[in-house]
């Protein structure tokens, strides 16, 4: 198999000779620190930056951008939270494979995660319970958190059981983290929420959405489409019915609204993604929109 790593480069356009690899990597920054007014040293500028941090007389001195940092920009880590069920087998809004979807967002965080030093951490479902794969801070400990990932998928036999991850998440993980979570479109119940709301107020929380593909669609599909989690196929005859699909893009937006309220309501910094080719945008969007909220 040829490194999931690498793959998620090629996404990222990333270039060893550069400084700053991509845009992303500027704004990694706001995953992992608020703004402290405890200056610690400087560092050179990165794209992403904010212009506000710049120090002028340094700049002038040294010759190149230089940018104040804080004691918050010490070393974090990094828990990814990966539904890893049935679900992640099927396909993304945009027709593309959810698993590798998956693969991306997580391995294109964990990535700028080791470059700036910080530990990162897996936790999925094996089978009915949470298992969690040891700190990584190399390239090589996150190729090794994506196969992990990559065949917890490929095995897995039923949805992935998400309470039962936050609630192991509440009760192994003592010292504050950054939590991603990368999940599906499923909605967040009750015990979900109850959860969300006891590690909020541990840890910092990031939650993404994974989109699921549309079950119906307006033109015939090349090949039938199926439930992952039950197998159940989607009759025939109810592609090409635009009264099914503006029902269900209703029900679909009602779900999204509700989604984004709670998490809202939680302050819960959340992004949505529909497949790979928008993923890194749209994740640059939720690091830059961290930047500038209030902590």
């Amino acid at each position: 198999m040829s490194g999931l790593l690498a793959r998620v480069k090629s996404k990222l356009f990333i270039a060893s000779k550069l400084k700053s690899v991509h845009p992303l990597d500027g704004g990694y920054a706001s995953l992992v620190r608020g703004r402290s007014l405890d200056f610690e040293d400087l560092r050179p500028y990165e794209h992403g930056d904010e212009v506000r941090d710049i120090d002028w007389r340094a700049t002038a001195r040294v010759g190149e951008p230089m940018v104040k940092r804080s004691y918050a920009e010490r070393r974090h880590s990094i828990l990814f939270v990966v539904d890893t069920g049935t679900g992640m087998q099927a396909l993304a809004r945009d027709e593309g494979s959810k698993k590798e979807l998956a693969v991306l967002t997580v391995g294109a965080l964990a990535l700028l995660a080791v470059r700036h030093g910080d530990d990162t951490l897996l936790m999925y479902a094996d089978g009915d319970r949470a298992r969690r794969l040891e700190p990584r801070r190399s390239e090589g400990g996150v190729e090794l958190m994506l196969r992990s990932l990559d065949r917890a998928v490929d095995e897995a036999t039923t949805p992935a059981p998400r309470e039962a991850l936050l609630e192991a998440v509440a009760k192994t993980v003592a010292r504050r983290m950054i939590v991603v979570i990368v999940t599906d479109e499923a909605p967040i119940g009750e015990a979900v929420e109850r959860r969300l709301r006891r590690l909020r107020a541990q840890h910092d929380i990031i939650w993404i959405t994974l989109r699921d593909a549309d079950p119906v669609v307006l033109a015939r599909p090349a090949a039938s489409r199926r439930d992952a989690a039950s197998g159940w196929a989607v009759p025939e005859f109810l592609h090409g019915s635009a009264e099914i699909v503006a029902e269900l893009d209703a029900e679909r937006g009602a779900e999204d609204a509700r989604r984004r309220a709670l998490l809202d309501r939680l302050e819960i910094t959340h992004v949505e993604l529909d497949g790979q080719d928008s993923a890194v945008a749209a994740l640059l969007g939720m690091l830059h929109g961290r930047s500038h909220a209030r902590r």
